[in-house]
């Protein structure tokens, strides 16, 4: 595993754990989970990837001001407890990832669930048939 992909999963577990822990008490990041780091090479920037558990937009736009707001102090706090020299520019980027996968599984069910009426429809009337 390369010095970055470490530094970004500590960023990550870092971030977490301040949301998780209550260190950032904005209600509005209270249902957030943090879900990639990406740190540039030079350090200067990192995008750190959310979700949120709704797919409504005032909550993923409450959500978004929330982390904007809070991003100096994450970047203070990481800062505190990450061992590098210059601790980059925190911006927070909405990954709708998992609520992709959400509605892929829901839509490949749905398929599941239509073949097997299919298949219990074909059977149903071809036994019919034998009568």
């Amino acid at each position: 595993m390369s010095r970055m992909d470490k530094l970004n999963q500590q960023f990550k577990r870092e971030i977490s754990t301040l949301l998780l822990m209550g260190e950032i008490r904005d209600p509005r990041v209270a249902f957030v989970t943090i879900t990639f780091a990406d740190i540039s090479r030079d350090l200067s920037c990192a995008h750190i990837g959310y979700s949120v558990f709704s797919d409504d937009p005032q909550v993923l736009r409450a959500a978004q001001e929330g982390l904007n707001s809070a991003s100096g102090r994450v970047r203070k706090l990481v800062g505190e407890r990450v061992g590098v020299r210059h601790i980059p520019e925190i911006r927070f980027v909405h990954d709708d990832s998992i609520a992709q996968a959400v509605r892929m599984n829901k839509t490949l069910e749905s398929i599941q669930n239509e073949r097997a009426q299919r298949v219990t429809g074909e059977g149903e009337e071809s036994g019919k048939q034998d009568n």
